[in-house]
């Protein structure tokens, strides 16, 4: 029963942000931007996780960076890499990217097997290509619209197709679905600081060369979709080395300027 609380309550979270943006967005002012029709919204929302991020998120991922040794936190954004590969499997089947979604596989099985449960990342060592997918892209590619871009609470930049996306995900997500609640809730905390630790010069960057923050992520998450729109657009055309800029998920995570994955 404790699990089963624990499991909803961030979905809860998910679906009230969403509900209440598309109700926002029925009162959308005329001279609303185009891209960005939720904008008092997201604003909001994304004044919200900076609050926490500087208060919270940012110290502990800085504390975290400082002193754990970097083979060590190497070896945590693999584990983590590792098991979003599973789900990123499912995707690229979901998809009909039969190469992406062996490649997925192999990766998966690889580095769990030879690189002690993924904290070695041997199937890079191997060129084996990592193709890292969502339910978000996995709608996008059987034509479901992105929908208005969408600032959500604690997880960041998003649209109303990812947001819905996001809830799929969260149960694909092998972390989430551990039976053990304080395991769970430690694994769920260490990604967040492990991401957030990884994004900390990005961060940094985005301080200094930015009047607007809110405005330099939005403007970079929708490049990204549009790249990816591109992508999905033209299923045949011959595919060009992977370029995605991984906005994180987890809290705090919306404050940080992207970075392109090096996963």
């Amino acid at each position: 029963m404790t699990t089963s609380i624990t499991m909803k309550k961030p979905l809860g979270w998910l679906a009230a942000a969403l509900l209440l943006a598309l109700l926002q967005g029925c009162a959308t002012r005329p001279n609303a931007n185009p891209a960005d029709p939720l904008e008092p919204f997201n604003r909001a929302v994304f004044n919200f996780n900076d609050g926490v991020d500087q208060a919270v998120i940012k110290p502990v991922a800085t504390a975290y960076q400082e002193v754990t040794p970097k083979p060590v936190r190497k070896g945590v954004t693999n584990f983590f890499s590792n098991i979003s590969d599973v789900w990123s499997t499912v995707n690229n089947v979901l998809q009909a990217k039969p190469e992406a979604a062996t490649d997925s596989f192999f990766r998966v099985t690889v580095n769990t097997l030879w690189g002690v449960g993924g904290i070695f990342d041997v199937a890079s060592e191997m060129k084996i290509p990592k193709h890292s997918e969502d339910f978000g892209r996995t709608l996008g590619r059987w034509g479901v619209a992105s929908g208005p871009y969408l600032v959500l609470p604690l997880l960041g930049p998003s649209s109303v197709r990812d947001s819905v996306g996001s809830l799929v995900d969260s149960q694909g997500n092998l972390v989430n679905r551990t039976s053990d609640v304080p395991v769970r809730n430690s694994l769920i905390a260490l990604r967040a600081v492990d991401i957030r630790a990884n994004l900390l010069a990005a961060g940094d960057f985005l301080e200094e060369a930015s009047l607007d923050k809110y405005s330099f992520v939005r403007d970079i998450y929708l490049e990204r979709h549009r790249r990816a729109a591109g992508r999905m657009a033209a299923p045949a055309a011959p595919a060009a080395p992977e370029e995605r800029f991984d906005l994180p998920e987890t809290p705090g995570a919306a404050t940080a300027a992207p970075a392109p994955s090096a996963k």
